[in-house]
């Protein structure tokens, strides 16, 4: 019998006005998955159709160089994969759809994994291998102009070291923020209820 009125106590004297309601929790679920699925069909699409273009320019014109056509290639590669790596993180946003708290702090802290991962080795990659081709694929058109070559070269040095040392991180910072900010939102919720 005391242990009924512990509990009664317990529950009526419980302070919920900082949880959100359940039709907030999923409205936060649904909208972190549909910004997702949203910048994830963005990429694809638009690497697809980069790397469908290039491949269309190698196969259209007429170069006399294979340096062209290693670089478009590899230009061309480098776009799909991005694109795979992005169809391939579409399967586990697909399947946030219905989920309790505890599964979507556990789908969280796997994106958290999986963008460290990314950001350390996919995205490396990808950078590398489309600025190796970039380089590989303006040689032919400036190789015997010195003034160009200088100036193409040296504006291909200046993106990839953009790329790498500015864009790379300030993305993947910007990202892991938010990701972590919505880790500790949720996680937050799940002590309290708990």
């Amino acid at each position: 019998m005391d242990n009924s009125a512990n509990l009664h106590t317990i529950w009526h004297s419980a302070k919920t006005d900082d949880l959100p309601s359940s039709k907030e929790m999923k409205q936060t679920v649904s909208s972190f998955r549909d910004q997702k699925l949203r910048k994830k069909w963005l990429v694809i699409i638009c690497s697809i159709m980069l790397s469908c273009i290039i491949t269309a320019v190698l196969i259209i014109t007429p170069f006399k160089m294979f340096t062209t056509y290693i670089g478009g290639g590899m230009m061309a590669a480098s776009g799909v994969i991005l694109a795979v790596t992005n169809i391939r993180s579409l399967k586990r946003f697909k399947q946030l759809d219905n989920c309790s708290n505890q599964e979507f702090l556990h789908f969280l802290k796997q994106t958290q994994r999986n963008q460290l991962f990314y950001y350390k080795n996919t995205q490396a990659a990808i950078i590398l291998l489309h600025g190796i081709g970039l380089a590989f694929y303006f040689y032919e058109p400036i190789a015997g102009q010195s003034k160009w070559f200088l100036t193409i070269y040296i504006l291909c040095i200046i993106y990839m070291v953009a790329m790498w040392f500015i864009v790379r991180p300030r993305s993947y910072k910007r990202e892991s923020l938010r990701l972590k900010e919505t880790i500790n939102r949720i996680e937050s919720i799940v002590t309290q209820i708990q």
